[in-house]
């Protein structure tokens, strides 16, 4: 499986879960789904050091071609609704002149393409690319079939940074670069996405506009924990179901019947990738993310280990939802085991997570969390 903690999916791990064993079990029995998942894993291995020499080049070249970067900084924050995205004068300088350094630059993208959601994404994106486009008898040349891949990847790439910055959990030392890096990411995605047409490009804008909503509601929370309800949760994972699902509209050209399948399966699937986070988060910071379907659950109960086991009904209930999309799919459509798997491995790795917590018996670890938010 392709993911930045490979050990999540080592033998052992896969043996620790339901779903890990039944991925065992596809790879005994060579089983088309494993098969086809192996194929697209192969082709990430093999191409995403490409994809990140493309990205890089792209991201330098804007970067030092800009006379005017203090508007360019002013105009993304304008868009994204905060100024968490602003830099003053001097400090814009300053992050120029260093990253127009390229072992610099590649230090810092590499750190954002250090993403589960990433490297999970990077097979999927083209396994599905290629189904539709044996479905629909598209014959799409290697350019326009990289810009749409390299578009959605890179502005799914985007959400790393913007994130980093909003939260302050991560990367202390580099917010100020992302703040600089972040108009040309975007610039960079929207040039690429456009080469798919009009109606791709709208279905990417919508997407992208949905997904900003989505964190502004989750940046509001962190002030006022307290206020959490289910509503804003649902609210808070706009930015999943937007971001992965448009993406998935898009492999299929946004054309029907496959726009609509891919996204339903790519945006529950997301969020249900999205509870996994959040307990892997939990681990990694010693605290419940805030805000979080584990705080919400535990707030509510009052009982942060069923606060857990909740988080992980809920990501099973949205990747039963992703199986909607499978009963979708058209008869012929050929890469549909592809999917079945994939669904596994989401699944997997959300017990991964859970059974972690469960058996370090991380629960008390987590109090200082709730004692911090008052209902």
């Amino acid at each position: 499986m392709s993911s930045k903690d490979e050990f999540v999916f080592s033998k052992t791990a896969l043996m620790s879960t339901r779903a890990g064993k039944d991925i065992l079990k596809q790879a005994l029995l060579r089983e088309r789904g494993y098969k086809q998942y192996s194929k697209y894993k192969a082709k990430y291995e093999l191409e995403f050091e490409d994809f990140t020499k493309r990205f890089l080049l792209s991201l330098h070249e804007r970067i030092i071609s800009d006379d005017y970067p203090e508007e360019t900084i002013v105009k993304f924050a304008k868009e994204m609704g905060s100024d968490e995205f602003l830099l003053d004068g001097q400090k814009i300088k300053e992050m120029k002149s260093r990253l127009s350094r390229p072992e610099i630059l590649s230090d810092r993208v590499q750190r954002i393409l250090n993403s589960n959601f990433i490297k999970m994404t990077f097979p999927v994106f083209n396994a599905l690319f290629d189904g539709a486009s044996t479905y629909f008898k598209n014959d799409v040349s290697l350019e326009l079939r990289n810009a749409i891949i390299d578009g959605h990847i890179i502005a799914i790439d985007l959400s790393e940074p913007m994130d980093r910055i909003m939260d302050k959990d991560e990367d202390h030392d580099f917010l100020d670069d992302y703040r600089l890096m972040n108009p040309y990411i975007l610039e960079i995605a929207r040039e690429k996405i456009s080469l798919g047409g009009d109606s791709v490009l709208k279905a990417f804008e919508d997407g992208f506009k949905d997904a900003r909503i989505g964190q502004i509601i989750d940046y509001r929370l962190k002030s006022k924990p307290e206020s959490i309800s289910d509503e804003h949760m649902i609210g808070c994972y706009k930015k999943y179901r937007a971001i992965m699902g448009t993406a998935g509209r898009n492999m299929a050209f946004n054309q029907p019947p496959l726009n609509e399948i891919y996204y339903l399966g790519m945006a529950k699937a997301s969020e249900s990738a999205g509870c996994g986070n959040e307990m892997q988060d939990a681990i990694n910071e010693g605290t419940i993310k805030i805000p979080s379907w584990p705080l919400y659950y535990s707030l509510i109960t009052n009982d942060i280990k069923k606060g857990f086991e909740l988080t992980l009904k809920k990501s099973e209930i949205y990747l039963d939802e992703a199986r909607l999309s499978l009963e979708l799919l058209p008869a012929e459509f050929e890469l549909k085991p592809f999917i079945e798997f994939l669904f596994l491995t989401v699944s997997h790795y959300n017990q991964y997570w859970y059974h972690d917590i469960v058996k370090r018996d991380l629960f008390k670890y987590f109090e200082k969390t709730l004692n911090t938010v008052h209902r």
